[in-house]
């Protein structure tokens, strides 16, 4: 059994969990508990691991509970460090799973997904975005061995909807969805409208927020591409995202409880930062543009968390669909274009 020693008591009902993330340099996801009249309901659940299970019963026993006791699971978004134990929640329990419309779509149709359709879809877009040959050969490579396996293919399908602006159906609780995109299309935010437990002792704002991985004491989510092999709809996701920020900011918050890191005050501060680290990054692009680039060569000049040398191959796919979100909101502001007949297309600014 996993050894759970950093379980915290947020008061007024609200525990947190670290379950681990198998190799992954986030190292947890912090499951949030929370107290309700009819029993107490998961905000996400962790990676679908042995030792993230182990360590999430553990720790829900160290919050006086047992899994069996758990009446629903709340979910902010689809990623499997977040979704992950969902299912066996469910399944040890009978508790629901509710998530945002547009984040079951995606569980659903990876389910249901072909994954030689996917591979297909996969390798036009990188090629679409100038990846070199060595980095589409793999991808052939996968495709023509016919084992392949999405990940995401055991996910659970969500028994609710989680609809933005309602308070959900949780006895004894004011908790309220606030879906803010960007991240995924349908992340949601938690805000708890109740008396914030220390808010006798000099802390200002309106209740709680459980901000999964839309807003992060230091941490800057990814945000990428909405991806849909059917859907040519051209989405923005950065833009959604900084509205969504927008959004957050307004709700005022006396405490952020994330889904990474630690739970922190000021919110509207770190939205600010936020803000401008983004528009610092536009800015910086757009000096990137006077030379005109394919998405695969920006990703290549923007600047990661090490050398574009040692990203492995699975990291640079989600790198190119961070500059090409970028360049969604560039396109979008009228602060760059496509260049006229390039093939793969590249872009400048204007």
């Amino acid at each position: 059994m996993a050894q759970v020693t950093r379980v915290t008591d947020h008061g007024g009902g609200v525990w947190s969990i670290p379950v681990p993330i198998p190799d992954n340099p986030l190292g947890h996801t912090l499951v949030h508990l929370l107290d309700t009249d009819r029993g107490p309901v998961l905000i996400d659940t962790g990676w679908d691991d042995p030792t993230a299970w182990d360590t999430l019963t553990a720790g829900l026993a160290a919050c006086g509970v047992s899994v069996s006791d758990v009446h629903g699971v709340l979910v902010t978004h689809h990623h499997p460090d977040h979704h992950g134990l969902s299912g066996q929640v469910r399944d040890a329990s009978g508790a629901w799973i509710a998530m945002h419309a547009a984040d079951t779509q995606v569980v659903r149709r990876t389910r249901e997904a072909e994954p030689s359709r996917w591979l297909d879809y996969l390798e036009e877009k990188l090629a679409a975005a100038g990846a070199p040959e060595e980095h589409l050969a793999p991808l052939r490579a996968t495709r023509a061995s016919g084992r392949t396996r999405l990940p995401g293919q055991r996910a659970a399908l969500p028994d609710r909807e989680i609809v933005p602006g309602e308070l959900l159906d949780l006895a004894g609780r004011r908790l309220r969805a606030i879906w803010t995109p960007g991240h995924t299309p349908g992340h949601v935010c938690l805000h708890l409208e109740e008396a914030h437990p220390a808010a006798g002792e000099g802390l200002t704002g309106h209740g709680r927020l459980f901000s999964g991985d839309h807003l992060l004491p230091e941490i800057t989510p990814h945000i990428g591409l909405y991806e849909d092999p059917d859907d040519l709809t051209v989405t923005d996701p950065l833009g959604d995202y900084l509205d969504s920020l927008e959004r957050v900011a307004a709700l005022a918050p006396a405490e952020v409880l994330p889904a990474h890191q630690y739970a922190f005050t000021d919110a509207p501060a770190r939205v600010r930062a936020l803000l401008d680290h983004h528009e610092e990054r536009l800015a910086g692009l757009l000096a990137l543009l006077t030379t005109p680039l394919t998405p695969w060569r920006l990703a290549e000049a923007m600047e990661w968390n090490r050398p574009w040398e040692q990203i492995p191959f699975g990291s640079r796919n989600i790198a190119v669909s961070e500059a090409e979100a970028h360049l969604r909101r560039l396109v979008k502001l009228g602060r760059a274009e496509a260049v006229p007949g390039s093939d793969p297309v590249t872009y400048q600014a204007i």
